[in-house]
């Protein structure tokens, strides 16, 4: 009974050691999370402020801005409907632990509205986010885990907040939606003389005369 308890100890701490041999734990992997914005193509976004609050509590402010990522297609489709790909560079929220909930005021460029929406960011989420860069993918096992955990907020007309994470496989997972509301002072507070950040772009207008704003499709 004892060499046969001791067999099956030592398969057991094989197998653990073969499972960790693949468990990304000693890839390497950045100390922070990044947050990224995106928008539908052709509906621009202007980003003017965006703060995290992370699960112990504290804020971070201005946690980025600017132009979220997107395209304007020269492919002569309606491709502005629903989100085509989930994608873009990043700011790593220096010092932040997992999210909690994550703030965002942006100006949608096409509409010429200034909207603002607290997000809360789902526990499944956070455990998504610690996978993606502790375990490899099983379908590559030789690659790496993923060097940075990423949050993905997407922007859209009518106030439409979507929230993705991406798995260990890097594939995008959306998490959570959340409706904005409109900021009633306007783009930059007040501050700007109610100026937004650029005019709508020809390839824009040209495509929003022709297709309109598809609300209802985020």
């Amino acid at each position: 009974m004892r060499i046969l308890v001791a067999l099956l100890g030592a398969l057991f701490i094989s197998g653990c050691q073969a499972s960790n041999s693949q468990s990304g734990e000693d890839d390497p992997k950045y100390e922070w999370w990044e947050l990224a914005f995106i928008k539908p193509n052709f509906m621009n976004v202007w980003v003017e402020d965006s703060a995290v609050e992370d699960i112990n509590g504290k804020t971070y402010l201005r946690a980025g801005g600017g132009n979220a990522s997107g395209a304007e297609p020269n492919d002569g489709k309606e491709s502005a409907r629903g989100w085509i790909g989930v994608g873009g560079t990043g700011k790593p929220v220096i010092g932040a632990d997992l999210p909690k909930r994550i703030f965002v005021r942006w100006q949608s460029i096409p509409e010429r509205k200034t909207y603002r929406a607290w997000v809360d960011i789902p526990e499944e989420a956070r455990q998504v986010m610690v996978t993606s860069t502790h375990q490899r993918c099983p379908e590559t096992p030789d690659k790496t885990a993923r060097f940075m955990a990423s949050v993905y907020l997407g922007l859209a007309p009518g106030g439409v907040v979507q929230v993705w994470v991406r798995d260990l496989c890097r594939r995008p997972v959306k998490v959570a939606r959340a409706q904005a509301d409109l900021e009633p002072l306007g783009p930059e507070q007040g501050k700007n003389g109610g100026q937004y950040a650029y005019p709508v772009s020809e390839k824009a207008q040209l495509y929003i005369d022709k297709y309109g704003i598809p609300y209802g499709s985020w």
